[in-house]
């Protein structure tokens, strides 16, 4: 190997060591962000203003040798602005959306609340991956059923009925006339409260295989005073739905489901003759180049972490995040008895939809 050959190496190997750096910087800045999202440390600086340290403990009734340390780390990092003069820290108006502004388009605190709770778990996924399984939903605690539906927020509050519902005009008619509606999968119910909040004359039945989600989902239809049209149910939907409906849902449900064939299945099965089922589902490729980059990574991250493991545990198949990509999603639906899958155009990096009919 040329001398030239050996210096260009090594000049590649400094700069993937400097990028790795900045990848485990990053992680430790997530994680102490997260911890402040969790401690309620950006929404006491954005409802209260700038702090010192001691200040921020007072208000936020924490601990000042921590909140010193995490204030450094988040003015390192430039979440957080600091004033040499005053010792005060700031959070800068611009940055109050994505960290402390719960439901806001671009807040964060859901994905944070979501990573925690997942990476509590890897001890357990280590386990997994040397001798196979994988790790029950129930492992997960009621943290993670709260940091999805803090991350579902956004969308339940401004694509749903403003954007997802008009794109698909003939089921927009249906909720308008008055449909029986199934979501599978409902977790926290919040789609579906959405749902009867805009369309009164409609019916709506939410089924999940947590029973905590289920008693979550119900006490917030009767807070938001639609528990007249809105029920909620315990039940693994793949292995059938009770009665038949005009619409069923499910919002990135599939791919991760035990039998992901027999829970479409069982879909069909349930579908009156002129029904719609809607299905959203991860946005990605069937061709790994075609994933690369930083949602993609991301996408893998979240299946090795939570979507994977959890299919796994229970014998399933283990789709994965990125398991179900369109032509994937049109082989299922096509083998369960489905007519149609067509997919709706949006603008959106994460998320695919589809109105599938029988």
């Amino acid at each position: 190997m040329s001398t030239s050959q050996v210096e260009s190496d090594q000049a590649k190997t400094e700069a993937f060591a400097g990028r790795v750096l900045g990848d485990i910087s990053a992680l430790m800045v997530t994680l102490l962000a997260a911890l402040g999202d969790r401690l309620g440390l950006f929404r006491d600086l954005a409802a209260h203003g700038p702090a010192t340290s001691a200040e921020l403990a007072a208000r936020a009734t924490v601990n000042e040798r921590y909140a010193r340390e995490w204030l450094g780390g988040m003015a390192s990092a430039g979440y957080i602005e600091y004033d040499s003069a005053s010792g005060r820290f700031r959070l800068p108006p611009a940055h109050m959306p994505v960290l402390a502004e719960e439901g806001a388009p671009f807040f964060v605190g859901g994905p944070y609340q979501l990573l925690l709770a997942e990476i509590a778990q890897i001890s357990r996924i280590e386990d997994a991956f040397r001798t196979g399984g994988g790790v029950p939903l129930s492992a997960y605690g009621e943290s993670l059923l709260e940091g999805q539906e803090r991350f579902s927020a956004a969308w339940v509050e401004r694509q749903l009925t403003q954007v997802w519902i008009p794109a698909i005009p003939d089921v927009q008619r249906k909720l308008e006339r008055g449909a029986a509606v199934a979501d599978i999968g409902c977790g926290s119910g919040r789609a579906l409260i959405r749902l009867a909040q805009v369309y009164p004359d409609s019916y709506f039945v939410g089924y999940d295989i947590l029973e905590g989600a289920i008693a979550r989902a119900t006490q917030n239809a009767t807070a938001a005073g639609v528990a007249d049209r809105v029920r909620f149910q315990q039940l693994d939907a793949e292995h059938g739905l009770p009665t038949s409906y005009d619409i069923v849902t499910t919002f990135d449900v599939v791919h991760d489901a035990v039998d992901p064939q027999g829970l479409l299945r069982a879909i069909r099965q349930a579908l009156k003759p002129e029904g719609v089922y809607i299905c959203l589902e991860t946005n990605c490729s069937e061709k790994l180049e075609e994933n690369i980059g930083p949602l993609g990574s991301l996408f893998h991250g979240i299946s090795m972490l939570y979507c994977m493991p959890t299919s796994l545990a229970a014998g399933g198949a283990g789709l994965g995040t990125l398991g179900l990509p369109e032509p994937g999603l049109r082989e299922f639906c096509t083998a369960a008895g489905f007519r149609s899958v067509e997919r709706i155009q949006l603008e959106d990096p994460f998320n695919s939809l589809y109105a599938v009919r029988p």
